[in-house]
């Protein structure tokens, strides 16, 4: 990746609608040679996916909370359990006082009491600590410019 692969990614987190011949007077090249260039980013598996950014609240979904999980058993092979919650938005392994952090959106703290019980029932689940979010200051995309 180049200096001007950088730029396209930043520009695309900004606003994925743009079209290629937008980009390309952005970065100095042809809509074609941008084409090219998010295409390989794409197949490399630099860029993910395209998607929207909504706004959670506007949904009912304004219950944002991170869930440090306990087990008494390896979690790493158990992504599965926890992508069938689909409050469950986000599940790493970790290394610390946890076996597994989840993130979790829900429309009440009442719903998110039920998603806890819900990660009990994954096996080897001993406990949780659940750290609920009042105000988010921002959430930043990953900087393809910062290394």
């Amino acid at each position: 990746m180049d200096d001007i692969d950088r730029r396209l990614l930043e520009l695309l987190q900004q606003d994925a609608t743009r079209s290629y011949a937008a980009l390309g007077t952005a970065v100095g090249l042809s809509a074609g040679a941008v084409h090219e260039r998010v295409r390989k980013m794409r197949e490399a598996g630099v860029i993910r996916r395209t998607s929207v950014d909504v706004e959670p609240a506007a949904l009912g979904q304004g219950v944002l909370a991170f869930v440090m999980i306990d087990s008494s058993v390896w979690m790493g092979d158990r992504a599965a359990d926890f992508a069938a919650i689909p409050e469950v938005q986000e599940a790493h392994v970790v290394a610390g006082n946890a076996s597994v952090l989840v993130k979790v959106r829900t429309s009440t703290t009442g719903r998110l009491q039920d998603v806890l019980r819900r990660l009990y029932d994954i096996q080897g689940i001993s406990g949780t600590h659940a750290t609920v979010v009042l105000e988010t200051f921002f959430e930043r995309p990953v900087s393809p410019t910062s290394q």
